[in-house]
């Protein structure tokens, strides 16, 4: 048997953290057996579903690098086929036309309430003869659900579950305006997609029970399912934007690396022993079904962080710089020439180390954008006061004529002037560092001054030390 599992957002939205953990769950299933990874956008929803959305879907799973392995199937475009399937389980008796109006059903759940009842349809047109429908009604399809017995799902995470099927009543399979409902759309894409495993959120279990008795009904196979609990917050409670349930665009606009906001989403709800850090590779590896909790998983955006951290660490130099360009273009107003480029490439090393994300690291990187002259920054600026300008204008001479022009030999060589010239040593570097990058905070500033070389470096100390 091919492995084949599917991920089937409904386009009324961003795609939540929890969609893109599903997405993700699936994709590692279907690689680890060597099956397909499809994508069904279930779109029957018109009222709600808008193309800005599926748009926002699909971006959304290329940054995070879960593309499908098809072409991604529109549940709306396949209405005519979920149609045909209600009409064969009328012919064979597993459906029946139901004329209820629904002020009829409205008075039928006030009344079952009134009794302390659960809610549910009575099964009032199950067996009514045809000859008794009322003239112009256009009746919906109900599933001929079975009443006696039980309804048994094994479930790859929850394990063996059972339901009564006198608590499952008959529900709407075509609307009356010909419509198909989400439970019947759902088992005929996922039987005609060959769909083996399903793998979503625990809030689909009892859909479960009920799709199940239509695969039945048709006489379809029916899938493995896996339903994984929902993603709570740090505090215990239902995860919202307060935790930090925002879509996986935000993540990436907050300047987390697709590789970090994986492994992150990977640890939720699934585990292999102690491992924390986890590749791709070993991923997939791994995946195999196992491993997964009953627990709902608790998001921690602290944890999230750290992770990201060490991805930024561990990723290679010139990818970061063509992620940050973009933002240092529109933070800066500066566009990224082939100069400030490889000042970043060789700098990139020392401004990794100290950022948490995208982010922090655009914005730390700008120094190696922004020309002259500076704008300072205020506690700069504070530092740039006329003495420490006199010890620049002094120690621009004595700097013009260093060999060679490394970041050990301007360390040694600063040591040695401050010591001369009775200063400490962070008399000296800390104007040097206003002056040359505009800022009281950089990477270590010798470095900096190496990557600017000597005639820039030079020209930015000059402007502070003519402005005296």
């Amino acid at each position: 048997m091919t492995v084949v599992t599917r991920f089937a957002p409904s386009p009324t939205g961003f795609l939540h953290i929890g969609g893109a953990r599903t997405a993700l769950f699936n994709k590692l299933f279907a690689k680890h057996h060597g099956g397909q990874y499809l994508l069904r956008i279930e779109d029957t929803d018109a009222k709600r579903s808008t193309q800005e959305a599926i748009d926002a879907i699909y971006d959304a799973l290329s940054w995070l690098g879960l593309e499908c392995d098809e072409e991604p199937v529109s549940q709306s475009a396949r209405r005519d086929r979920h149609a045909k399937v209600a009409q064969q389980l009328l012919d064979s008796g597993h459906a029946y036309r139901c004329y209820a109006s629904p002020e009829e059903l409205t008075e039928m759940r006030a009344q079952q309430k009134a009794a302390g009842q659960p809610t549910r349809y009575d099964g009032r047109w199950r067996d009514r003869a045809p000859s008794e429908a009322p003239a112009g009604v256009d009746p919906v399809i109900r599933l001929r659900a079975p009443q006696d017995g039980e309804t048994v799902l094994e479930d790859l995470v929850q394990g063996q579950v059972t339901v009564a099927n006198a608590q499952l009543d008959d529900m709407i399979l075509l609307r009356s305006d010909g419509s198909p409902t989400y439970m019947l759309s759902v088992v005929v894409d996922d039987y005609d997609m060959g769909i083996t495993h399903v793998i979503r959120g625990d809030d689909h279990l009892t859909n479960a029970f009920r799709q199940i008795q239509i695969f039945k009904a048709m006489g379809w196979k029916t899938p493995i399912y896996g339903h994984v609990p929902l993603i709570h917050g740090p505090d215990g409670a239902k995860l919202s934007k307060r935790h930090g349930a925002l879509g996986a665009e935000a993540y990436r606009d907050m300047g987390f690396l697709p590789e970090a906001l994986r492994n992150y989403l990977l640890r939720l709800g699934w585990g292999h022993g102690d491992d924390e850090i986890i590749s791709d590779e070993q991923a997939i590896a791994w995946f195999d079904g196992s491993g997964l909790g009953k627990a709902p998983a608790r998001f921690d955006t602290a944890k999230l962080t750290a992770l990201n951290t060490h991805y930024l660490k561990a990723a290679d130099n010139g990818h970061l710089v063509s992620l940050i360009t973009p933002g240092l273009e529109q933070n800066t107003g500066v566009p990224m020439d082939e100069l400030a480029s490889s000042r970043l490439l060789a700098g990139m090393e020392s401004l990794k180390e100290r950022a948490k994300t995208l982010v922090d690291l655009t914005e730390s990187a700008a120094l190696y954008v922004r020309g002259r002259p500076l704008v300072m920054e205020p506690k700069a600026a504070k530092i740039l006061s006329d003495e420490p300008r006199v010890v620049l204008a002094a120690a621009r001479n004595a700097l013009s004529d260093l060999q060679p022009w490394t970041a050990e030999a301007l360390e040694n060589w600063a040591r040695e002037y401050a010591e001369s010239h009775h200063l400490k040593l962070g008399q000296l570097a800390q104007p040097l560092r206003a002056a040359v990058t505009g800022s009281n905070v950089s990477p270590p500033i010798f470095e900096v001054i190496a990557i600017f070389g000597r005639d820039e470096t030079l020209s930015r100390i000059e402007d502070i030390a003519e402005s005296t």
